[in-house]
C-alpha cells in the first residue's frame, strides 16, 4: 500500500494506468486498514465530480450525497488539496447532506486525503469511511500531521488508540509520497530557474528527461537536483 501511494505520486498526469492505480489503492486500504470499512476516490471529470474508484456502492452513495449538495469533506479535500477529517459525523453541521447520508449508512467518521500525480497537482481525493469513530480517530489525527507537521496535535492525542499495521503503512506511504512530490517540485524549480520557463514547460522538460533516460520522474528529478 505504501508503494501504491509513492507510485501514484511519481506517475505522469496523463498515464493510461492512473484509474487502475486508484482502484488498486482503494482495495488495498480497505483490505489492510482495520478501521476503514469503505473507501472511494473522488475526482473532477468534465466539470463535474465523480467517484472513479470505490470499494462499495455504499461509499459511492455517500460521495453522491456530497456531489448533490456541492459540499462535503471529499470535495473540500479535492478543491483545497488538504486532508479533511470528520471525527464524529453525527455532530457535524457544516455538511447536512453528507451527515444524513453517512449516518443512514451507519458511518460515524471519515477522512479524505488529497492524491497527486507527477506534476504535483491534486488529481483526486481518497475518501475513507468508518463505522467505528474511535478506531478511526488516530488515522484522522495522523494524516494531517503527515501533511503538515506544524499543525497542532489533537488535545486528546495521548488517549487515542494505537494505529494498526495497515494504518501505519498508510501514513508511511502518504508521507513518502509527499516527500517524492517535494523532490519533483524542487527539480521543477531548478529547471524553471535555469530556463525561465513556466511550470508547465518545466514539467514537460522533466518528463522528457525521464523518458530519454528510461527512468522515473523521481529519479530524473533527483538527477536534476544533484547536478544543480
Amino acid at each position: 500500500m505504501a508503494a501504491a501511494f509513492i507510485a501514484l505520486a511519481v506517475t505522469p498526469d496523463d498515464a493510461v494506468d492512473l484509474d487502475a492505480q486508484l482502484n488498486t489503492l482503494v482495495q488495498m486500504v480497505v483490505d489492510r486498514v482495520i478501521a476503514v470499512d469503505y473507501a472511494s476516490v473522488t475526482a473532477a471529470c468534465d466539470g463535474a465530480y465523480a467517484t472513479v474508484a470505490t470499494s462499495s456502492d455504499l461509499a459511492t452513495a455517500v460521495d453522491q450525497a456530497q456531489y448533490d449538495d456541492q459540499a462535503g469533506p471529499c470535495l473540500q479535500s479535492l478543491e483545497e488539496s488538504t486532508p479533511v477529517g470528520v471525527r464524529n459525523i453525527s455532530t457535524t453541521i457544516k455538511w447536512p447532506g453528507f451527515r444524513e447520508a453517512a449516518l443512514t449508512m451507519g458511518l460515524h467518521a471519515s477522512v479524505s486525503i488529497p492524491l497527486f500525480s507527477g506534476s504535483g497537482d491534486t488529481i483526486a481525493a481518497l475518501n475513507l469511511y468508518a463505522r467505528d469513530a474511535a478506531a478511526m480517530a488516530p488515522l484522522i489525527a495522523g494524516v494531517p500531521a503527515m501533511f503538515d507537521p506544524d499543525l497542532p496535535l489533537p488535545a486528546d492525542r495521548d488517549d487515542l488508540p494505537s494505529l494498526d499495521a495497515g494504518g501505519e503503512e498508510l501514513l508511511t506511504g502518504f508521507a513518502e509520497a509527499l516527500a517524492a512530490r517535494s523532490t519533483i517540485q524542487l527539480a521543477l524549480g531548478i529547471i524553471m530557474g535555469h530556463t525561465e520557463a513556466p511550470a508547465t514547460d518545466a514539467y514537460i522538460a522533466l518528463r522528457l528527461r525521464a523518458a530519454d533516460a528510461g527512468v522515473s520522474l523521481l529519479t530524473a528529478a533527483e538527477t536534476v537536483i544533484a547536478k544543480r
